[in-house]
């Protein structure tokens, strides 16, 4: 039977890159993106929910629908699709300011694919960047769809630092700072997963049947104070009080970095004991291409050939809340 793949977040180029490979694959005839803002690119037509009942083209097609993270217009468009295969890539959720809308874009797609008759496997993307209870909140609701439908196979794949010519996460934003804010005595090491590697690990694990939660990383790590000589970044440490304070700031929109969710990208490699890839390897027969080193170099590479304009600096007001919390005041 010709299959009908549904992706979510496609106005990430990640995103939208697993939608067009999966528009090749042997029996797909139609692929559905949705997000809250439309993909770049050409090739992307306008969604039509007729066009899901026969006559359908001999080409596979590849449709944008605009979503709603608040509505429901989400599972309505899986619904009306008739998708079998729908892959949780994100709604804007990188770049969205509140946690809040990571949880629900899963929540949504998870719901979406509980409610259809015709879903039948789901794969969903997580993050070294989710805070703890909120990756874990994500699957455990996987697993609950898994029960409650035993007919869909339900697979989660939790990605180290994603980085690459084409990222934009809070890690990088971080990390492009003209000065960056790290912890007094400390060099973590980074671990990161290049985009090539995780497009190419989606869509092979959207065409199998594998389920279970996967770890996908590259086996080595990176000390961020590499990183950031490499990039140009002022380092500038400060104790883990008075980053506490910066992050404050940044949760309260005063300042664009320090933010807690850059700092569960570089503090997620301190469990890198934890990260266990050999599940994966082993299901798919296959392991990231790219090492950190490789995959931060070619960000690296991609960075100083654009020059973008670094990020801003800090500003007295910083200064002076970080010299309060240095002096326990």
């Amino acid at each position: 039977m010709a299959r009908v793949v549904l992706v979510t977040g496609v106005s990430s180029p990640m995103a939208a890159r697993v939608a067009q490979t999966l528009r090749e694959a042997p029996d797909v005839r139609r692929v559905v993106g949705v997000d809250s803002a439309p993909p770049s690119g050409e090739g992307w037509a306008t969604y039509a929910p007729e066009a899901s009942g026969d006559g359908a083209p001999a080409a596979p097609t590849l449709e944008y629908a605009h979503v709603d993270l608040h509505d429901e217009s989400l599972p309505q468009i899986v619904a009306d699709s008739g998708a079998d295969l729908v892959l949780h890539l994100g709604l804007d959720a990188d770049r969205g300011p509140h946690r809040e809308d990571h949880l629900l874009g899963a929540m949504r797609a998870l719901t979406a694919a509980q409610r259809s008759a015709s879903v039948r496997r789901i794969v969903v993307r997580s993050s070294a960047t989710l805070d703890a209870d909120d990756a874990a909140e994500v699957e455990r609701h996987a697993r609950g769809l898994q029960r409650r439908r035993p007919d869909v196979s339900v697979a989660v794949l939790r990605f180290a630092n994603l980085i690459g010519p084409s990222t934009d996460t809070p890690l990088t934003r971080y990390l492009d700072s003209r000065v960056v804010p790290t912890v007094l005595g400390r060099d973590p090491r980074v671990r990161f997963l290049h985009e090539d590697d995780a497009a190419e690990v989606l869509v092979r694990m959207a065409l199998s049947e594998e389920t279970g939660s996967f770890d996908v990383a590259a086996k080595d790590s990176v000390p961020l104070s590499h990183c950031l000589r490499r990039i140009g970044g002022q380092r500038l440490p400060v104790p883990a009080s008075g980053l506490r304070v910066l992050r404050g700031l940044a949760r309260h929109g005063r300042i664009a970095y320090a933010s807690a969710s850059a700092a569960r990208s570089v503090r997620a490699t301190l469990d890198a004991a934890r990260w266990d890839t050999a599940p994966l390897e082993r299901v798919l027969h296959w392991s990231p291409s790219y090492t950190s080193a490789q995959a931060f170099e070619s960000y690296a590479g991609s960075r100083a050939c654009a020059q973008p304009p670094r990020g801003p600096g800090l500003r007295p007001i910083h200064v002076l809340a970080l010299f309060r919390a240095t002096l326990g005041r």
